[in-house]
């Protein structure tokens, strides 16, 4: 038996029976390590359902926020373990699929996980199918979940494309990087969007960048890779989207990064040596100055009676 999971799609989202069937016809020929199977569906009337894979370890966002006390938060190499998988996916849509396809919707809650935290994309291309050439697509409405994520040019004009689901990777990255969700009302106003509160003057300096980070990561991260994702993300989110990276060079980065060791302990202070003893005063010994005392009273009582037979000599003389 495979457990699955089921997806009931909007009834209103498709014209008919054939054209959900061309589209899921599309979809269910699209296989990579880090995309959803596609197992089957349904169309009934006007129910639509679509069967995937099951995965065991749920949504990124299940791993990242309210953590229970006995759930171990993901460490760095982990997360940049999803981060550089979640890349993949998105680079085999917009780059190696035929026709490539836009995501459109692309948030921390599509990024599902198995035991080993591998993770898997869902519900690709339910949005639209991207032109050859990757041209944009309009939305006929809102995403919903997905404020936060979603690029300027979709506020602008209702427009996403190849280079709007690459702005929305840049926010998922950054999600991972610091364990924040894209909008937190809890937070003071300056740090309740997650984008604009990198976007913050302050962190323009690389010094700045461990403010950044999960404190349920700590220290345990290179700090070269760190300095380096921060900067992947800032390219990704870039107000310009002819200004952004392809997916697959943000793979090739997540790549090289993932290969970096974690910077050595910061060495323990060493204990401070103890004092040495302070050695006490020799006292001067009394028999040595005693003897030294009688030895010149000796010397000069002879030195008197020398002077005394000096004496007596002179006087026989004069005699």
């Amino acid at each position: 038996d495979q457990a699955v999971a089921i997806k009931q799609m909007d009834k209103h989202g498709f014209q008919g029976n054939i054209e959900f069937l061309t589209e899921v016809s599309k979809l269910s020929k699209l296989h990579h390590e880090n995309l959803i199977d596609i197992i089957g569906y349904c169309a009934d009337g006007d129910q639509r359902l679509l069967v995937y894979e099951h995965m065991d370890g749920g949504t990124l966002e299940d791993h990242l926020y309210d953590l229970p006390p006995e759930k171990k938060p993901m460490d760095w190499m982990t997360r940049m373990k999803v981060a550089n998988g979640a890349a993949q996916g998105l680079e085999y849509l917009h780059e190696k699929a035929d026709p490539p396809v836009v995501y459109g919707d692309f948030k921390a809650s599509q990024v599902l996980l198995d035991a080993s935290f591998t993770p898997k994309l869902s519900d690709f291309g339910l949005q639209q199918l991207g032109q050859s050439g990757g041209g944009n697509m309009p939305m006929a409405s809102p995403m919903m979940g997905a404020f936060g994520c979603l690029a300027p040019e979709y506020d602008r004009g209702g427009q996403v494309s190849m280079k709007s689901d690459v702005y929305s990777f840049g926010v998922v990255l950054l999600q991972l990087i610091s364990g924040r969700r894209t909008v937190d009302t809890s937070k003071p106003v300056e740090e309740q969007n997650v984008v604009t509160w990198v976007a913050q003057p302050k962190f323009k300096d690389q010094k700045k960048y461990h403010e950044l980070v999960d404190p349920l990561i700590k220290r345990e991260y290179p700090a070269k890779a760190l300095n380096q994702v921060v900067a992947m993300a800032s390219m990704c989110l870039q107000e310009e989207d002819c200004v952004r990276p392809m997916m697959g060079d943000v793979v090739m980065t997540l790549g090289f990064l993932m290969m970096l060791p974690p910077d050595p302990p910061a060495p323990e202070p060493e204990p401070a040596p103890a004092p040495e003893p302070v050695p006490e005063p020799a006292a001067a010994p009394k028999k040595d100055d005693e003897s030294r005392r009688s030895g010149s009273s000796s010397s000069s009582s002879d030195d008197d009676d020398g002077g005394d037979e000096d004496e007596e000599e002179e006087e026989e003389q004069q005699s």
